[in-house]
């Protein structure tokens, strides 16, 4: 299978890399928006003692999120409070595109996280993950005649973690991954399929280990769980 990279726009390029199909990598577009993340992630990484606030800045420039920041408050304390839901990031942290990752509320990511964000990334409300883990959804064709290196085309596929979930540390989220709601990825576990709701996952690759009895759990209460 060929693509001509000749007879493809920068616009359809990318709109093949964001649905997973095959696109080009080392398109000068493509690689000026890894370099503007790069260069973002570098300003987080690098910002010494510095506000909440101003930390909120530096991650929302990281993911190319525009919205703007809330008026100061009159303390440091009550401005801080105005950012009580942000993502909390343990840097260094890197992303090749920033704007491809979606935190929800309340999101903990300790230190050395790693984004492939080729494709779709996002982390649900109070999700906490752990030092050096890495979340990539790029991937490449396992024909080396059509990998070629540098030249040739390469993938993705979305990657979706669920509310309330806890990732281990050293762990690897693959392509295409959806962790359910409430799940624990046990320290480094290579996660290569789906895992759902409410579950323990360990090993590589990841394998179930055990349900996680809760009272979030709408089972929980059908099962007779409840008081």
């Amino acid at each position: 299978m060929h693509i001509s990279i000749e007879n493809m726009s920068d616009a359809q390029n990318e709109r093949r890399m964001l649905a997973g199909e095959l696109y080009y990598a080392f398109t000068p577009e493509l690689t000026a928006r890894r370099e503007r993340a790069r260069h973002a992630c570098e300003r987080y990484n690098n910002a010494g003692d510095v506000s909440r606030r101003k930390l909120v800045e530096l991650f929302r420039d990281v993911l190319d999120d525009k919205t703007p920041l809330p008026p100061q408050a009159a303390t440091p304390e009550e401005d801080d409070k105005l950012f009580e839901h942000d993502p909390w990031i343990t840097g260094p942290v890197a992303m090749d595109y920033g704007y491809n990752v979606k935190f929800g509320k309340g999101v903990y990511v300790n230190s050395n996280s790693c984004f492939l964000d080729t494709c779709l990334t996002t982390l649900g409300d109070r999700t906490l993950v752990g030092p050096n883990v890495g979340f990539f959804s790029a991937t490449h064709p396992l024909d080396p005649a059509l990998r070629n290196g540098l030249r040739g085309p390469e993938m993705g596929k979305e990657i979706h973690i669920g509310e309330d979930c806890w990732i281990g540390g050293n762990a690897i989220i693959l392509p295409g991954v959806v962790i359910g709601k409430g799940s624990v990825v046990g320290a480094g576990s290579v996660v290569t399929r789906n895992v759902p709701d409410f579950t323990v996952v360990a090993g590589n690759p990841a394998r179930i280990v055990r349900k996680i009895e809760t009272e979030m759990d709408p089972l929980h209460e059908r099962a007779g769980g409840g008081e």
